[in-house]
């Protein structure tokens, strides 16, 4: 079926899409619940982290198998293999690029996947607790 809307117009809706996933919303929950307290998606900071504490310059991204390109679960789509292959390369060289930000600015950051967050959230919560608790130390 042909797109009822031009391209400009497709990017400006999909541009304003701000959608939160489940998954980050149960695992940010669960952290707020152990007394870590966050600001969520700070559009401000580089790369908008999904979770940010400023103070002690922790930013933390819930990473989507598919749109991150999971070396464990991305499944590449079977149509349209030229567009997803550049896409998804481009969101893994962004990452790459926010992270060497991150690491200039002398944050601490942390790349969680979302299959991390399904196989075990209380394990993943855990570990990021003593991420952060480390990081507050410094």
């Amino acid at each position: 079926m042909a797109d009822r809307m031009t391209k400009e117009q497709r990017s400006k809706t999909m541009g304003t899409i701000r959608a939160q996933s489940k998954l980050e919303n149960l695992f940010s929950k669960a952290l707020w619940s152990k007394g870590i307290r966050f600001r969520k998606n700070v559009r401000k900071l580089r790369g908008t982290p999904d979770i940010a504490i400023q103070k002690y310059k922790v930013v933390i991204f819930v990473d989507s198998c598919f749109w991150h390109g999971c070396p464990i679960h991305f499944k590449r789509p079977k149509s349209n293999q030229e567009f997803w292959d550049a896409k998804i390369a481009r969101n893994r060289e962004r990452d790459k690029e926010v992270d060497s930000y991150y690491i200039e600015k002398d944050w601490h950051i942390l790349r969680i996947w979302e299959h991390e967050i399904r196989r075990n959230l209380d394990e993943t919560v855990d570990s990021t607790l003593e991420f952060i608790q480390a990081a507050m130390r410094k």
